[in-house]
């Protein structure tokens, strides 16, 4: 069995850590586990274990023909069977699967917000869908979704995961802010993450707590989302307290130094972010959207999208009762570990690619 993960880029997304996530831990189990970048590369470059076959594709545009032609003749020297096509790059695979009809092409869904495409861009995912042999959701709205507004034949649900055993590289010297103040949100710079919200609320609980920090872990894309963002904290008077790390390779290594982990975004699929917290043992807040209060149920506090006395709140009583905040980030990360962890997955990604295999 020779599989490729493909995905648009290596910078520090969910969708991005999963696509390698898949690529790294496969590599232990099949014949051959493939990696293809289309269009950029990123941090996660480093992450990648050797015994994955990488390949940069560096494709310049939606419409690159060359490109295109160049990962069909990849594919075809590799003697790649499967591509499990991962957010957007489900429109190379359809292009591939044109071609060369006996390619499968399982399809992962990690975007929450796709249950709101329309216009030309569900069209054209509404068209490639009938040449999936299986689209994978993150929760079970998507999966609902896949099933009424998609053409594919089997969905299924399968959850994100998070490797156990990685090896957590420390940094040198300890973050800003006092041990059991510092809050981190690990998401890039962009809607719908929700990072305004987050600031007023974190605005709130500065105002009781003044010497709580906030660490912002993501890419930082220069653009009109990003300069908003920093100009409420400059007018909020709270640039000694919040830290904009950007994207990092090892973000890990910050998240062990926090006490507490954050989520504000208006809507997510099963935010990788989430499952790397509880890897690290924090207590969690989170907002109400996608699968994050399935996958946080008594384990943590999950909190309306845009409430930023329920969310101020929430973080604040995480920050003055520690008692709570031990005992809640023990049994969340406990319960990551038994419910999302890369054994718990494994398994059933393989079952899946052989029985698609076994009936063409």
């Amino acid at each position: 069995m020779r599989v490729l993960q493909l995905i648009d880029s290596l910078d520090l997304g969910g969708a991005e850590r999963i696509a390698v996530e898949y690529a790294n831990m496969l590599s232990k189990e099949i014949e051959g586990s493939y990696l293809c970048a289309s269009r950029s590369e990123g941090k996660l470059l480093s992450t990648i274990d050797p015994e994955v076959n990488y390949f940069f594709l560096n494709r310049k545009r939606t419409l690159d023909y060359s490109a295109i032609q160049r990962l069909g003749q990849y594919i075809k020297k590799e003697k790649i069977t499967i591509i499990h096509a991962h957010s957007t790059s489900y429109f190379i695979a359809t292009l591939l699967k044109l071609k060369n009809p006996s390619l499968l092409i399982v399809w992962h869904n990690h975007s929450g917000a796709s249950i709101h495409l329309g216009g030309v861009k569900m069209k054209v995912l509404r068209f490639c869908s009938k040449y999936f042999n299986t689209i994978i959701s993150v929760n079970e709205d998507l999966v609902i979704w896949a099933k009424k507004k998609l053409k594919s034949k089997k969905v299924v649900y399968l959850p994100n995961f998070v490797n156990f055993t990685k090896e957590i590289v420390p940094v040198q010297e300890k973050i800003k802010g006092e041990a059991g103040k510092r809050i981190v949100c690990l998401a890039n710079l962009r809607n719908p993450k929700g990072h305004h919200f987050l600031i007023e609320s974190f605005v709130a609980v500065q105002k009781e707590i003044p010497d709580v920090t906030l660490h912002l872990i993501g890419n930082d894309f220069n653009d009109a989302y990003s300069t908003t963002l920093k100009v409420l904290i400059q007018k909020s008077q709270i640039e000694d307290h919040v830290v904009i790390y950007g994207q990092l390779s090892n973000p890990e290594a910050i998240l062990e130094q926090c006490d507490i982990g954050v989520l504000a975004s208006s809507s997510e699929g099963l935010p990788m972010a989430l499952l790397e917290y509880g890897r690290a043992k924090l207590a969690v807040v989170v907002t109400d959207v996608g699968y994050c209060p399935e996958v946080v149920q008594d384990y943590g506090t999950f909190v309306p999208y845009g409430d930023v006395h329920a969310m101020s709140s929430a973080i604040k009583e995480y920050l003055t009762d520690g008692d709570k905040r031990v005992q809640d980030c023990s049994l969340f990360k406990e319960h990551i570990k038994n419910n999302y962890s890369e054994m718990h997955v494994r398994d059933q990604i393989i079952n899946l690619y052989t029985n698609s295999l076994e009936n063409i």
